[in-house]
């Protein structure tokens, strides 16, 4: 009769954690309730997160199993709407401080961090502003590539790439294209390049989209793949693992949510 209950018991937590495709790692701590990002970091162990609006100036890295082993006070910087994270080869992590929900912002920033040691420290600014006729948008995701930060409208509509130089300063973005994704909910959360430079992925809550074969940085017109997860939460938080896995978050709600998560894409 006990084994029964237990047999019983492991097919009804089973069923409630059915997460689809993906793996999951572990679970994010509970005061990480806005997990907004997540990303790998050359010569670092950790994987790197933050929080967005209202919430602290902080950078956190993460081990494998969810626990915060760094915890960082970016000491010169206001978290107005963080968004994504990206990094570069040197092991400089990019905060993206563009979020816009209400459209009423003008001004958006990108915080370089180089010092990863201590618990507190100073970023450098990379501030940019739309090109002049271009309607206010909400940003949630971007990637660095070939020392430009490219940057992904959140819209349901259509999608708008723009461009700024990885260049400490004021900027106006270059407006790239704007391109329609195949999908019912075509919002992107976040956005991760691979490697070898050769893959990106857009991230949603219930899929990703996968470009590949792209020639220019006019990614759209390469070759993009859907890949479904089956499982739908509020995903904000991707980058690679390795050149075909990536890690992904999201963000607790209630009783599901809250976890890192592998998943393949090959």
């Amino acid at each position: 009769m006990l084994q029964l209950k237990n047999i019983l018991l492991l097919s009804i937590t089973l069923i409630s954690c059915n997460t689809g495709k993906l793996e999951v790692i572990a679970d994010l701590p509970n005061n990480l309730k806005e997990a907004s990002a997540i990303e790998k970091v050359a010569h670092s162990d950790l994987l790197w997160t933050i929080e967005d609006a209202g919430n602290k100036n902080n950078i956190y890295g993460l081990d494998l199993k969810g626990n915060i082993v760094k915890d960082i006070d970016i000491e010169n910087a206001s978290n107005i709407d963080w968004e994504d994270l990206t990094s570069d080869k040197q092991g400089n992590l990019y905060v993206g401080d563009f979020g816009n929900n209400s459209k009423n912002r003008d001004d958006f920033t990108i915080y370089k961090i180089s010092n990863l040691k201590y618990d507190e420290t100073d970023a450098e600014r990379i501030n940019f502003m739309l090109p002049k006729k271009a309607k206010p948008e909400d940003f949630e995701a971007f990637f660095l590539f070939n020392n430009y930060f490219y940057i992904l409208s959140k819209d349901n509509k259509s999608t708008k790439l723009f461009k700024v130089p990885n260049e400490i300063g004021k900027h106006t973005a270059e407006f790239i294209t704007k391109f329609k994704l195949k999908g019912k909910n075509t919002k992107i959360t976040s956005a991760a390049i691979s490697e070898d430079e050769n893959t990106i992925v857009l991230l949603n809550h219930n899929k990703l989209w996968k470009i590949s074969n792209f020639k220019t940085d006019n990614f759209f017109e390469g070759s993009i793949e859907i890949l479904d997860f089956d499982h739908d939460s509020q995903k904000e938080g991707i980058c690679f693992k390795t050149n075909t896995s990536v890690y992904i978050t999201d963000e607790k709600n209630k009783s599901e949510g809250g976890n890192l998560y592998e998943f393949k894409t090959e």
